[in-house]
Order: structure tokens, then C-alpha cells, then sequence
């Protein structure tokens, strides 16, 4: 098992070694760069393939569907096809468009998506940048995709473009304010703004069990995460029965495929921030470091779909409430009790105290919210029902 985990290092080592050997020290390091990077899209790529159709192999099995199962074994060619079919269709400009940021949108949508991955730890020893202040490095680069559909819609020169665009700005600067107020309770208990920091702070419990902070903090984290990649149920970027299909409604081919990609690059992401947030990174029993990080992002994916397969789509009201009088607040809270526990030192006591008083929590705040939901369906049945009682008197 120690071979397992420090394969990436020895790997690294050896090669770092031959580069060395052959390059002299400074191209050695250009080049050993330029290959981990190519290592880390090579991954992503085959890692979004297959969050592709894991989507909707999940999706159909809660519509009571197959799913892909006809273009290779259990369908997993079918992402391949699709990418095909997409390099054959006509790539279309439209006449009055700005054909130079029309095409520099797609790409400013998904490279930042991919940047981030710089500084995510995979393991102790496998990170490609360890920047002291890498969550503020990532915080900076998940702005880009609120510039890139904008422009996007701006560029098309189509007055639906604009409008879906200029909603999506909306939607994604409101998300923006308490996604980065939940990630400040994991720096106050990390005490580092590094993103391999917080990860090894999490050795002996998980940021996921700190009392009250953690579940609240990675609800509003993981909330404000959907809507900011445009998942349901805040997939209003795209409501194709409101304005057609918003802000990349005049894009085709590889360039709207693009726009796909980021969206799938973006999901896998939050989940893998996600995981070296709360989830303790590397660290788990058994299995290597880099392993754990995958899978708990896979879990974590696997929870967006989910949501998409259960929850409708909210309305645009809805959606601007929840941001600025549900997630805000409770992100605040969550930074003021973060402070509390750091000063306590409650990250010490036992994990299965943390784990109960965390479960206590998530029940009371099901059961508030079981009541909230009966008492407005209520108010909302009380027309009728006062309606069918005086047609009974009558």
C-alpha cells in the first residue's frame, strides 16, 4: 500500500530525474510542467466522458429508462459518437456577429474551467502548483464563466442572445456572493488560504463534521455551486421555453460543444473543490490518496445528478430569493460559528460527537422545513378548500 500512495512522487522523481539528465535543470522544469498538465487534461477528458454518460445512465434509471446502450459495451461509446457528430455539423457565424469575440466566448468559458485543476491536490505529493493562496486562485477563475456567457450573448448579435445573457450575469454574480462567504469557515478552521493546507488540516476529522459549521457551510457551498455551472434546478441560463436557448442560442458544431463541455468541466470541479473542502482530500482508510479524491468527487457528481432527476427548475424569483435572503444569511452565520468552534477547539473532541450533534442539526432543520413546506401548501389549498365547502352549503 505505501507503494500505492507514493507512485505519483516516485513517478514524478524518476521522471523529474530524466528531464534533468537530459535538459539541464530549467527545461527540465518547463517540460515536466507541460506533461503534468497534459497528464491532467487527458484525465479530465476521459472523466468527462464518462460523467457524461453516468448522467444519463442515472437519469434514466429515475424515469424508469435504459439509457445509452446500443454504441459499444453498456453504451459507453455514445459520448464518442455524439463528439463526432458534432465535428460534422456546420459551424455558423451569424452575419452582423463580433467574429472575433463570438469565437474566443467558448474558450474563455472553458479554460479557466481547466486552470483550476493547477492547484487542486490530488495527494500529498501530487499537485502540479501549491500556491499559498490557491483558494482565492480558484475563487478568481470561477468569474470567468459569468464573462464568458455574457459576451457570448453580446457577441451573437441576436436580442435573445442578449437578454439570456444579461439574466445569466444576474444569476451568476448573486450565486458568487455566498459561495465565497461558505468557503471562508473552512479557511478560518484550516488557518491557511492553500488549498493543500486545508486538505492536510482535515488528518483527524473532516471539515464536513464541524459543529453546525460544516453541513451548513457545504449546504450553501453546493447550492450556490449548482447555480453557478448552471445546473438544475438553476438551469435558467438555458429555459428554452422562455427564451429560446439563451445565451448560446446562435452557436453550433464544436463551439457550441464547447459551452457543454464547461458545463460538465465546471460540475466535476465543485465536486472535486467540494471534496478537498469538507470531504478530507486525500485522506481516507485503504485506498490511495488520489483515489479518495476521485471518488469522493464522483459521489458528489453523482448527488448533482440526482437533484437535476428530482427537483424542477425554479422560477427566476425564486432563484434570486434563495441567494440573496436563504444562502447569504446562512453563509454568514456559518462564518461567525466557524470563529466559535476555532476558539473552543471543538475539532478535537471525538468524531462521532461531532457526527451527533451534526445529525441533531440536519434533523431539526428537516423537520423546520418539513413544517415550512406543509404550512404553505396549506395556505396555498385554503382558497380551494374554502371555495368547495361554500359550494357544499349552497
Amino acid at each position: 500500500m505505501a507503494v500505492l500512495n507514493d507512485l505519483l512522487s516516485q513517478v514524478g522523481g524518476w521522471l523529474g530525474g530524466v528531464l534533468r539528465a537530459l535538459l539541464g535543470a530549467d527545461l527540465a522544469t518547463i517540460v515536466f510542467l507541460v506533461i503534468s498538465a497534459g497528464v491532467i487534461l487527458t484525465f479530465l477528458a476521459a472523466c468527462i466522458t464518462l460523467a457524461i454518460w453516468a448522467e444519463r445512465k442515472v437519469i434514466a434509471r429515475i424515469q424508469d429508462r435504459v439509457g445509452p446502450n446500443r454504441v459499444g459495451p453498456f453504451g459507453l461509446l455514445q459520448s464518442v459518437a455524439d463528439v463526432l457528430k458534432l465535428f460534422a455539423k456546420e459551424d455558423t457565424i451569424p452575419g452582423g456577429a463580433d467574429r472575433l469575440v463570438f469565437i474566443l466566448a467558448p474558450l474563455l468559458a472553458v479554460v479557466p474551467s481547466l486552470m483550476i485543476y493547477a492547484v487542486l491536490p490530488w495527494n500529498w505529493d501530487a499537485v502540479v502548483a501549491r500556491l499559498d493562496v490557491g483558494i482565492l486562485y480558484v475563487l478568481a477563475l470561477a468569474t470567468f464563466p459569468t464573462l464568458a456567457i455574457l459576451v457570448a450573448g453580446w457577441a451573437s448579435y441576436n436580442k435573445y442572445t442578449l437578454l439570456g445573457g444579461m439574466r445569466a450575469a444576474v444569476q451568476l454574480i448573486s450565486y458568487e456572493v455566498p459561495e465565497v462567504l461558505a468557503v471562508l469557515p473552512v479557511v478560518v478552521l484550516a488557518g491557511s488560504l492553500s488549498l493543500w493546507d486545508i486538505a492536510a488540516a482535515q488528518r483527524a476529522v473532516w471539515f464536513i463534521l464541524a459543529p453546525v459549521v460544516g453541513p451548513l457551510a457545504f449546504l450553501v457551498f453546493f447550492i450556490a455551486g449548482l447555480a453557478e455551472i448552471n445546473r438544475s434546478p438553476f438551469d435558467l441560463v438555458e429555459a428554452e421555453s422562455e427564451i429560446i436557448a439563451g445565451f448560446h442560442m446562435e452557436y453550433s458544431g464544436m463551439r457550441w460543444a464547447l459551452f457543454f463541455l464547461a458545463e460538465y468541466a465546471n460540475a466535476f470541479t465543485v465536486s472535486a473543490i467540494a471534496s478537498v473542502l469538507f470531504f478530507g482530500g486525500w485522506h481516507g482508510p485503504l485506498l490511495p490518496g488520489y483515489l479518495w479524491v476521485v471518488l469522493k468527487t464522483a459521489l458528489l457528481f453523482v448527488v448533482m445528478v440526482w437533484i437535476r432527476g428530482t427537483l424542477p427548475r425554479l422560477r427566476y424569483d425564486q432563484l434570486l430569493a434563495l441567494a440573496w435572503k436563504g444562502l447569504l444569511p446562512v453563509a454568514l452565520g456559518s462564518l461567525v460559528l466557524a470563529v466559535a468552534v476555532r476558539e473552543l477547539g471543538a475539532m478535537s473532541w471525538h468524531p462521532l460527537l461531532l457526527l451527533g450533534i451534526n445529525l441533531g442539526v440536519v434533523y431539526l432543520l428537516f423537520r423546520w422545513y418539513t413544517d415550512l413546506w406543509r404550512a404553505a401548501q396549506y395556505r396555498a389549498a385554503a382558497p380551494l378548500l374554502e371555495a368547495a365547502m361554500q359550494g357544499v352549503r349552497s
